[in-house]
């Protein structure tokens, strides 16, 4: 009888043990699912949930803080989300924070993280709703992994067709298999730094032709920088201007006496027109002249026969002695 009392007693305290453990799980679930705990809710809407449910995780910066409440179709477009947070995360989390809905690790659940915004805003509010952002789904990534398998496959198609024309191009391998290529290489490459050497000569000799210039060094550096070259550049402008209008003037002056000479041809009137179309005058001239030059040739007859007569004899000769000793003087004074 002791005995059975004893079992009896031992199965009292093993089922009383096992609800005790039982009731401290489902308190401890109950727990981490807010359900006992103080808390608050806040809201989010989004276009697309992608797969959300109820009980699903809530974090904060990483940090688990909630779990989702419920979902609710507010239209065919808006989907809210009722997010039961910790009630400590109300003097933490600001009205700016954004809510975005990932995945827990590459296949895992869905999850609804909400990233802190980095500007100053005020602190949430019991059912407040905080702005969204819209995530990257699994279906988009795979599509655009698909299109980029696509253009991989394109490129290597493409590739693959590259090789094979290098592979067989009998012109690529006699230039890989040239011995003398890389010596030409080398002298091309000594020839480009010697030109490159050259170059950074001709550089500095231009810097130093710029720098002189600008100190007013040189012909071209007076002439860039003197002042004074200005003004009598502009004053020697002005004298060329001036005289070019003299001579537009010279110009006008010499065609008004052209006109007039023509036109005294061209009427009959005038001494011009009778020294060239006059014959008559003509022969007059020629007549004078002939005239001159016999009157000049009997003065120099009478003037030598003046030499020979007795009475102007001396004069003449003294008159030839006066030059001899001059030229004399002038040829001892040199």
């Amino acid at each position: 009888m002791a005995k059975k009392i004893v079992n009896t007693v031992k199965l009292g305290v093993f089922v009383l043990a096992g609800l005790l453990f039982l009731i401290f799980l489902l308190y401890m679930i109950g727990k981490n699912r807010h359900l006992f705990g103080p808390a608050f809710t806040l809201k989010a809407r989004f276009e697309n949930v992608q797969g959300l449910v109820p009980g699903n995780n809530v974090l904060f910066s990483g940090i688990e803080v909630g779990t989702v409440k419920k979902i609710n179709i507010i239209s065919d477009t808006v989907i809210e989300v009722v997010m039961l947070i910790d009630d400590k995360m109300q003097t933490i989390i600001r009205k700016n924070a954004v809510v975005s809905i990932g995945s827990d690790g590459l296949m895992g659940n869905k999850v609804i993280n909400i990233t802190p915004a980095r500007s100053a805003a005020p602190l949430v509010t019991r059912e407040e709703l905080l702005p969204s952002h819209k995530a990257v789904s699994t279906d988009d990534m795979l599509q655009l992994l698909s299109k980029t398998n696509q253009d991989v496959a394109v490129i290597a198609a493409q590739l693959k067709l590259t090789v094979q024309r290098v592979n067989n191009s009998t012109a690529i391998w006699a230039i890989l298999n040239d011995e003398t290529l890389p010596q030409q290489l080398r002298a091309s490459a000594a020839n480009v730094q010697l030109a490159t050497a050259r170059a950074a000569v001709v550089a500095n000799d231009l810097e130093a032709i710029v720098s002189n210039v600008k100190q007013g060094k040189g012909s071209l550096g007076a002439v860039l920088t003197d002042t004074a070259f200005a003004v009598t550049l502009n004053d020697a402008i002005k004298k060329i201007k001036g005289v070019g209008e003299r001579a537009d003037e010279l110009a006008v002056s010499l065609n008004a006496v052209v006109a007039g000479v023509k036109q005294d041809i061209n009427t009959g009137k005038g001494p011009v027109n009778a020294l060239l179309k006059d014959s008559a005058m003509v022969v007059k001239i020629s007549s004078s002249l002939d005239n001159i030059r016999k009157g000049t040739d009997a003065f120099n007859q009478n003037m030598e026969a003046l030499k020979h007569n007795f009475l102007f004899r001396g004069y003449f000769r003294k008159l030839e002695k006066q030059k001899k000793k001059e030229t004399a003087q002038s040829v001892a004074v040199q």
